[in-house]
């Protein structure tokens, strides 16, 4: 909390025990074989995936973001663990497994998180119809509150674009389950980037300003007026354009297109506020994620992003409160309730 306004942050990632995870996916992946979700059975202990490994792992991550003035997140699978590219048998039975991890964190601390599913997204599939049974079953059983989408899925840029009627069994669900899609890239396979650590990183920047441009584009909104779209790190890069070139596309998006405030570096962010507008911008951080590196002037992690916004003199009071509050709670309202 900052201000006495309640902090909501719509951009974080799961935190499950990790020993336990990476044992269940090199099984799946060594053996070829699906593997059931042993979490919440007797068989999770044993996993590593027991009830002590859990509550470790989310009272690590709920220190992590009360020491960064947060309240409640978003909560979703971890992007680089998505693993589009595994192979299609297996990639249905590893979505289950992260989803009943992350409905397993929300139960654990359901006054600090609400849900968001990973899809098992096969980007060789007739359409998306095979993406709905388990978001479905998120939604139905576990009551989360919003999808995670990677354009790029397998790494290899041969996805159908955002605007392929592909997606449209997937858009249709959403926009009738009020269901805001969370745009984040995942792996890159691309070999020019293979000597680049955290290469997947130059995977999220490209994918997700690609998308931005793709859906704006597009008659998406069209057909489906009411489907909302929150992309990732300010939307993965900025526009070098002035509003009214060609370039961007010249209509009235800020209903249906929004983006949230993970970028750590302090003039990509004030320049990429300024750049969307303040009322399209929801606040997120990835705490705990890949925003760990110190700021030098303040010894503080970089996604310590509450007092780097706060302190924007070109911010009035009102729109802080936007950013923080205001626009997260309208695009997920369960997340305002909990907080």
């Amino acid at each position: 909390m900052i201000n006495d306004t309640k902090v909501l942050d719509v951009h974080s990632h799961v935190s499950h025990p990790m020993d336990g995870m990476g044992r269940m996916l090199m099984l799946m992946l060594a053996t070829n074989m699906k593997l059931g979700s042993p979490i919440g059975t007797p068989a999770a202990e044993e996993a590593g995936l027991g009830e002590e490994a859990f509550a470790t792992a989310v009272e690590q991550h709920i220190r992590y973001i009360d020491e960064r003035n947060i309240d409640a997140q978003v909560l979703g699978p971890r992007p680089f663990l998505m693993l589009g590219w595994m192979e299609p048998h297996l990639l249905p039975m590893w979505t289950r497994l992260v989803n009943d991890a992350i409905h397993h964190q929300c139960q654990l601390r359901p006054d600090r998180f609400v849900g968001a599913c990973q899809l098992p997204q096969d980007a060789t599939a007739p359409d998306s119809t095979h993406m709905l049974d388990e978001l479905r079953r998120t939604v139905d059983d576990y009551g989360f509150v919003g999808v995670y989408v990677s354009p790029d899925p397998d790494g290899h840029r041969t996805s159908p674009g955002l605007a392929d009627r592909y997606w449209y069994p997937l858009y249709e669900e959403c926009s009738a389950r009020s269901l805001p899609i969370i745009i984040h890239g995942t792996n890159t396979l691309d070999r020019r980037f293979n000597h680049v650590p955290h290469n997947y990183q130059l995977g999220f920047v490209a994918e997700q300003y690609w998308a931005g441009q793709i859906l704006s584009h597009s008659d998406v909104f069209d057909h489906f007026p009411d489907l909302r779209f929150v992309i990732c790190h300010c939307g993965g890069a900025l526009d070098r354009w002035i509003p009214t070139d060609p370039h961007l596309a010249q209509k009235d998006l800020s209903e249906n297109i929004l983006y949230d405030t993970c970028a750590h570096d302090v003039h990509y962010l004030e320049a990429a506020i300024k750049q969307r507008g303040v009322a399209r911008l929801c606040f997120g951080t990835e705490a705990p994620g890949s925003g760990r590196a110190i700021r030098p002037e303040t010894g503080r992690s970089a996604d310590d992003l509450v007092p780097v916004i706060d302190a924007y003199d070109f911010l009035s009071d009102a729109d802080k409160v936007t950013i923080f509050h205001d626009n997260p709670a309208k695009l997920f309202p369960q997340l305002a309730k909990i907080a």
